[in-house]
Parts: C-alpha cells; sequence; structure tokens
C-alpha cells in the first residue's frame, strides 16, 4: 500500500480501508496468540503500518477541508 495511492481516494472509501485493515490485524493477532502464524511474523508490522498511512492520509484531508 502506498500513500500516493491512498491519497487519490475519499475519506469514506480510507475509513472502509482502515476498517479492513483494523479487522486484518484482528485476525492476526488471533492467529498469533493461537500460535497458528509463526512463518507470518512480518504481516503484523506491514498492517500496523497500513492502518497509519491511512491515519496519515485521513488527518491531511481533514485539515485540508476534504470531506
Amino acid at each position: 500500500m502506498d500513500a500516493k495511492d491512498l491519497r487519490g481516494q475519499s475519506v469514506a472509501e480510507l475509513e472502509a480501508e482502515l476498517i479492513k485493515l483494523k479487522k486484518e490485524q484482528f485476525g492476526l493477532r488471533m492467529q498469533h496468540g493461537s500460535g497458528e502464524s509463526a512463518a507470518q511474523n512480518h504481516l503484523h508490522g506491514q498492517t500496523r503500518k497500513d492502518i497509519a498511512r491511512v491515519k496519515t492520509v485521513m488527518n491531511e484531508k481533514k485539515k485540508a477541508g476534504e470531506s
């Protein structure tokens, strides 16, 4: 996921993407807790960074006055 791609989306699309990423993060956390995802540890950090990118772009758009 690239910040350039996110900047082309509307705030509503970004909110939907954020919800999707948070669900994915929860699923990864549950897999890690049950011991399923031993080979997929890199996905936790990647998902967390994607969430931060989406939130950053959303804040940029809100400060610019877009809705």
